[in-house]
């Protein structure tokens, strides 16, 4: 019997824009276009080997609510917030972030020339664990766990598994997270095609940033997120056609919430926006 396949409803073209102390991006979701794909509530590309792009960087600013994910696939970019706590992602490394009850921190480039290319990725956090206390998922490029298919497709695997050639089963490095996401960087050489078992439960998306990838004939073009259809399908198959092509595939299980979102803030009521305002002003944004 044959698989029932996802299909792209519909594709978004990153917008330009700019965020931090005007560190340009490219975003695709959070935008007029697309303002969330449940549980996900924002993914911005920054990519430029121009330092004056992107050394002005994130200074200190808060959060609330919800998770970010910095996945650097070139440069350096140091971490420090609130409480002392501070690390180093460089290329190929992984932060994966719950802000929870409330965290203040900065993201400033170590480098001053050449490029810088990763992602943030911001995922909601359900109404029960908003209040949660902040922690982090530090991890070197090192750890991240990478598989190379006999075929030649290579895949690393933030978030989620994977299963090898030899049926064995790959972990994300990235555990313990309500939403159980997939996380996926995917490179295809031309004529290739992956095949993903992506339950119906999940929502997500695919984000090509180098070539073209193709889903069931739909094209998604470089620096171009394509939708994935909810249905109840049991796998994914991504082509590449005429060149290669590199993608994340990011799936989770939606949360069926309201979103009261405000700046850094995303909580489920307006309410519990004006609060995390309140607290923020009064310097109550403490890990402990």
């Amino acid at each position: 019997m044959d698989k029932v396949q996802r299909t792209i409803t519909k594709i978004i073209q990153s917008v330009n824009t700019s965020d931090g102390a005007g560190v340009k991006l490219k975003r695709s979701i959070g935008t007029r276009q697309l303002q969330n794909i449940d549980p996900f509530l924002m993914l911005d590309e920054f990519v430029s080997d121009k330092g004056s792009d992107y050394i002005a960087g994130f200074p200190s600013h808060p959060h609330r609510g919800f998770e970010t994910v910095t996945y650097m696939l070139h440069g350096k970019m140091q971490h420090k917030d609130n409480s002392g706590n501070e690390g180093i992602i460089e290329s190929g490394g992984v932060q994966w972030m719950t802000a929870g009850r409330g965290i203040i921190h900065s993201e400033m480039p170590l480098q001053e020339d050449g490029l810088m290319w990763g992602f943030q990725l911001w995922v909601n956090l359900p109404s029960h664990l908003k209040m949660t206390k902040p922690r982090y998922q530090d991890i070197p490029a090192a750890e991240v766990p990478s598989f190379t298919y006999s075929n030649g497709i290579h895949v690393r695997v933030i978030a989620g598994q994977l299963v090898t050639d030899n049926n064995e089963i790959i972990i994300g490095c990235v555990k313990d997270i309500f939403t159980e996401p997939l996380f996926l960087d995917v490179a295809l050489q031309k004529g290739q095609e992956f095949e993903y078992p992506l339950p119906s439960i999940m929502q997500g998306f695919v984000y090509c940033f180098e070539g073209e990838a193709e889903i069931q004939g739909k094209i998604i073009p470089a620096h171009n997120l394509g939708v994935l259809s909810e249905n109840s399908s049991d796998a994914i198959t991504i082509k590449a056609k005429e060149n290669k092509c590199r993608f994340l595939l990011v799936a989770g299980k939606p949360l069926k919430e309201p979103i009261a979102k405000h700046g850094p803030f995303v909580m489920n009521t307006q309410e519990q926006i004006h609060q995390a305002i309140t607290d923020y002003q009064m310097g109550n944004f403490k890990f402990a």
